[in-house]
């Protein structure tokens, strides 16, 4: 089969190309399927899960009344109770102060007889040390409320329970020979244990001792 004359100065013609066959003066195509080389069609995709791409750092969640990201914070009930520790080792204070006083004035009185005196003045120095050590401990219970894990929780509930004791038995002796305002206070100390005991058993405030600390 011939495709032209061999004396033709232009050259020998090539036979049309088939079709669906590279060269022969047609540009290389690329086979159906397969995108073409070079990444210029098609932008590269961002890797996922990678920082500083448009996903914001994962935050930890908040605590009680906290929003993520944020630390934890004190529960409202627990600044309550912390507020009412310090007052109460305060009037402890002050009332073992004074009757420490009064137990060293008693058993230096040429009033009653010595024996007498020195029973009288060792007790009331008894309950004196007793309130100073009461006072103490509240001090110490309100100040590790900020840092303390569940053991201050604990300690907290114990304090409570011995304080609302010590209540109720005051609360029993005014009300059956005591004066109205006696009575009162014994309302008010049974009023701040039930709040203290409330404070330290509560879920936030167990979620608060038992945070994680880094």
């Amino acid at each position: 089969m011939s495709f032209g004359d061999p004396n033709n100065p232009y050259g020998q013609q090539q036979p049309p190309a088939p079709q669906g066959q590279p060269g022969y003066g047609y540009p290389n195509q690329a086979p159906q399927g397969i995108p073409p080389q070079g990444g210029y069609a098609y932008p590269q995709q961002a890797p996922q899960g990678q920082p500083g791409y448009g996903y914001p750092n994962q935050a930890y969640p908040g605590g009680p009344g906290g929003y993520p990201g944020m630390p934890m914070q004190m529960p409202g009930l627990l600044k309550t109770a912390r507020v009412l520790l310090f007052i109460i080792a305060g009037l402890q204070l002050i009332v073992g102060a004074f009757a420490l006083l009064g137990a060293a004035f008693l058993s230096s009185s040429d009033y009653t007889s010595s024996s007498a005196s020195e029973v009288a003045a060792g007790l009331i120095a008894a309950l004196a040390l007793l309130a100073i050590a009461f006072a103490v401990w509240a001090i110490v219970l309100g100040v590790k409320f900020g840092k303390g894990g569940n053991a201050t929780r604990i300690t907290t509930i114990v304090y409570s329970v011995l304080f609302l004791l010590s209540s109720l038995a005051n609360f029993a002796n005014t009300g059956s020979n005591g004066t109205a305002g006696a009575a009162a206070g014994g309302v008010i100390g049974l009023a701040i244990g039930v709040v203290i005991l409330i404070a330290a058993v509560n879920k936030d405030s167990v979620a608060w001792f038992n945070r994680p600390r880094y």
